[in-house]
């Protein structure tokens, strides 16, 4: 067989294997066995590099490319695994913000053919065996793993890291995950590692006694990054910046830091990332004060992170957003209508596993709305959404593709107004390429 081009690479591996994304439940494997065969005809290559692993239902792709960009900056060779990609595969894997090379997925998917038709994995599986392999092949100092669905079933948990985060816990996956926060918090707490240091993001009274558990069973050391750190105000600096201060809850002195990503959900995030900095500088991580805050403030430009409270346009602004859960749409929602504008326009789309009864009475009622539909199969129909948002007494249009809500929302709008994009990471994706 004809060793196969990067762009048939690529439609293999999206039509040949199952992918959440794409097509949602049938693509979740509920073991680790293809992980493990994987990790195993590969000579397990996570043995070799460090790593952190980080989990939660909101926020662990923020605190992952923090960290990533402070390790960076302090000169370490690091890796970053996260998923889903906006508009390139490789931005899953990245060593010191550069992706993964094209050649790189060829000669890994061609090598592991074989495996692949006897096992038949998931496309999470594969990305997960090949970012590993790739992080050997780099010689990685260290590497931040973000896991994808839950923890304790996901394929990245063969790692034993330094250090592992859960950032919070939401109700989000509940077809795999349980019904409750409670259930989604072990599932979530199944990353926690014998002997191996926990930062735990929130002090949700419902769930932190579930993750306490599963600490002490470990004997992992437990941080709260709230008892440290509370973030409680949030302004942009003249460079576009968010500047974040917080009262130290042992020294009850006030102390600000500068970070490039504006959402003023970042306030936990960037707790919970400051946490567990100092916990690698107590492991003998060598991260200096300077380059942690330089790090802090160019995460955008060392990691290529995007769809984050993120400007993509100007008169009229519009902004984009992957919030996807109740919890995250709330947060954004809060800032969204804290901002001054003459008309709101929001482009939205969601989809099909996500409840529409759930989400959409989050939404502002005094939008102008352009209901629309992500390019994957997995997306809710933009006229299915669009009859629920009206029921609602959510008013607007329905919009086939998210390029065409986008087009008739600037010809719509002034330039005093703001147009968000947001209710699926798919959405924003369409979005960013829509106005590449």
């Amino acid at each position: 067989m004809c060793k196969m081009t990067y762009k048939e690479t690529l439609d293999f591996l999206y039509h040949n294997l199952p992918m959440y994304q794409r097509t949602g439940k049938a693509a979740y494997k509920a073991n680790l066995d293809n992980t493990l065969k994987l990790d195993e005809a590969l000579n397990h290559p996570h043995r070799s590099f460090k790593s952190i692993h980080v989990a939660g239902t909101n926020g662990k792709g923020s605190v992952s490319h923090m960290l990533t960009s402070v390790l960076q900056q302090n000169g370490y060779k690091t890796g970053l695994y996260t998923s889903p990609h906006m508009l390139d595969f490789r931005e899953r894997i990245r060593v010191n913000g550069i992706p993964i090379g094209k050649k790189d997925v060829v000669d890994f998917v061609t090598v592991i053919m074989p495996l692949i038709n006897t096992i038949k994995p998931s496309f999470f599986e594969i990305t997960v065996a090949m970012a590993f392999e790739y992080f050997r092949k780099e010689e990685v100092d260290i590497a931040v793993i973000e896991t994808g669905l839950g923890g304790r079933l996901d394929s990245t948990n063969i790692i034993t890291p330094e250090l592992t985060l859960i950032t919070n816990i939401s109700m989000d996956h509940m077809e795999f995950l349980g019904h409750s926060l409670e259930e989604i918090a072990a599932e979530k707490a199944g990353i926690i590692k014998q002997d191996v240091p926990v930062v735990f993001g929130t002090e949700n009274p419902s769930v932190l006694p579930v993750l306490k558990s599963f600490a002490k069973k470990k004997n992992s050391r437990i941080f709260i990054s709230s008892q440290t750190r509370k973030f409680k105000y949030r302004t942009e600096t003249l460079q576009k910046l968010s500047n974040l201060r917080y009262l130290n809850t042992e020294t009850l002195l006030g102390e600000s830091w500068e970070i490039d990503l504006l959402g003023d959900y970042q306030k936990e995030n960037l707790a919970t990332t400051l946490q567990a900095i100092d916990v690698l500088n107590v492991r003998g991580w060598k991260l200096s004060p300077g380059k942690i805050r330089a790090g802090l403030s160019a995460v955008y430009k060392n990691t290529g992170i995007r769809g984050r409270w993120e400007t993509i346009g100007a008169n009229p602004k519009i902004i984009c957003d992957v919030a996807h859960n109740e919890d995250g749409i709330r947060e954004v929602i809060a800032q969204l209508i804290s901002i001054p504008a003459k008309n709101l326009h929001i482009i939205w789309g969601m989809v099909n596993d996500k409840s529409t009864e759930d989400i959409l009475p989050l939404l502002p009622k005094n939008a102008i709305y352009y209901f629309t539909k992500a390019s994957i199969p997995r997306a809710l129909d933009a006229n299915k959404l669009g009859e629920q948002a009206h029921a609602m007494d959510l008013s607007g249009d329905s919009y086939p593709t998210v390029k065409a809500a986008i087009e008739t929302a600037r010809d719509k709008a002034e330039t005093e107004d703001v147009i968000f994009i947001g209710g699926s990471t798919f959405v924003v994706a369409d979005a960013l390429e829509a106005m590449s």
